[in-house]
């Protein structure tokens, strides 16, 4: 028997409710930040299951979901994994981190979408000049980890 999955509305639904209160670095709602990654997927030729990943990208690594959640989710293998590969580990190194995306099929796409919105200038104008120059230099560098074109 073959489980519904769902859908592209309810996947968004589902973020949006585990975010629920969360604000980004800047004090804006998290879920401004999920929906622009998702419509940057979108943008960039991203199909429907990256498109759900993008939506959850940083549910579990932010406590919003749990990986139990994930592992029982109507959602397809492949989106699944892509949340996992983009879920960072406690400890772990930005290298392993790189490594683990460039070896799941889909999630450079998640990724590279999320770093173009974290490095977006208008968003890290906001910020202290300390924390602007830190996230700008850490969002760099997982860009060259990637082998992602520099921005700017």
């Amino acid at each position: 028997m073959t489980e519904t999955q769902l859908t592209p509305a309810e996947v968004e639904a589902v973020a949006r409710a585990a975010h629920e209160g969360q604000t980004d670095k800047a004090g804006r709602p998290y879920a401004e930040h999920l929906a622009a990654v998702a419509e940057g997927v979108r943008a960039r030729g991203g199909d429907p299951e990256q498109i759900a990943a993008a939506w959850l990208h940083d549910a579990i690594e932010d406590d919003a979901l749990t990986r139990q959640w994930l592992a029982a989710a109507a959602l397809t293998p492949r989106t699944k994994a892509i949340v996992d590969a983009l879920t960072k580990r406690p400890g772990e190194e930005a290298e392993e981190y790189a490594r683990r995306i460039l070896a799941t099929p889909g999630a450079l796409l998640v990724k590279e979408s999320d770093l173009a919105h974290n490095a977006d200038p208008g968003r890290l104008a906001v910020l202290p000049r300390a924390t602007r120059r830190r996230l700008t230099e850490k969002y760099a560098r997982m860009r060259a980890l990637l082998g992602l074109r520099s921005t700017g």
